[in-house]
């Protein structure tokens, strides 16, 4: 399946790439209402060693097993310039991304109440939204990043890093590389955690992360005061989405927010 993101992302991009999606719809509905709930299921910034398609793999059977296990619709799909969507990466890209496809979810199965599970980049980011949209019921994020960038030279950095991944795939693209690497800098966050409460957030890190401090899951969820749940992983390193000890603990967690499972 498919649908479009919204217009220009602030850096002179093309308006509106189509995005690549899976959704996973749950063979039951509790009498409790599970078929009121959603889940929007995002991945983080692709890494050199992931296979041909990644970032996409493995999202789509942890999207039926959220669904076959909460009873919710499950929405996860690929950001802009990853797998079989369009366009080149940028933040705000990513994030209006993010904001489309909790649009959709809402449109095309009519859930009620929208939660956000994300993983590294793709946690911040939902992290962001939730405080950003209070109709956003709740949120997970796995080894989720502070910032993505401390000053303008991080920041191109990044953009080189981004090339290598082939996550920016035109050669005129940004056109205001000012402007796009400016964005990394400026979103700070650790003041949208801030404003999640009094919304659930679970925030899952990696005691070995050798890619995300654990501080930065510290940082997150003390931003978020009294809501936030930090839960860390001994002996586990960046890549949550493979331990089976994460995903038990998402599962948990729907479980005593969402109060069912099947």
């Amino acid at each position: 399946m498919t649908f479009s993101a919204p217009g220009g992302d602030g850096t002179g991009a093309p308006a509106g790439p189509a995005l690549s999606g899976y959704l996973a719809r749950p063979s039951f509905s509790a009498a409790s209402g599970a078929g009121r709930h959603g889940v929007v299921l995002s991945h983080g910034f692709p890494e050199a060693a992931q296979v041909v398609g990644a970032p996409g793999y493995g999202y789509p059977e942890l999207a039926e097993r959220i669904a076959a296990q909460t009873g919710a619709a499950v929405l996860t799909f690929n950001f802009r310039g990853t797998g079989r969507s369009g366009g080149d990466f940028s933040l705000s890209g990513w994030r209006a991304d993010l904001a489309a496809a909790i649009r959709y979810l809402r449109t095309s199965t009519a859930v009620e109440r929208v939660w956000l599970v994300g993983f590294a980049a793709g946690g911040t980011l939902s992290i962001c939204a939730a405080g950003e949209d209070p109709s956003v019921a709740g949120v997970a994020a796995f080894a989720p990043p502070a910032e993505f960038a401390e000053d303008l030279s991080d920041a191109r950095r990044f953009m080189a890093q981004a090339r290598s991944m082939g996550v920016i795939r035109s050669r005129d693209f940004p056109h205001d590389v000012v402007a796009w690497a400016r964005e990394l800098v400026d979103l700070r966050p650790v003041l949208l955690a801030a404003k999640v409460p009094p919304r659930p957030l679970l925030i899952v890190h990696g005691a070995n992360d050798e890619v995300v401090p654990l501080t930065d899951a510290r940082e997150l969820a003390e931003a978020a005061n009294a809501s936030a749940e930090l839960r860390v992983l001994v002996g586990a390193g960046h890549r949550l989405l493979y331990d089976p000890r994460a995903i038990a603990l998402l599962i948990g967690w729907f479980d005593r927010h969402l109060g069912f499972t099947g």
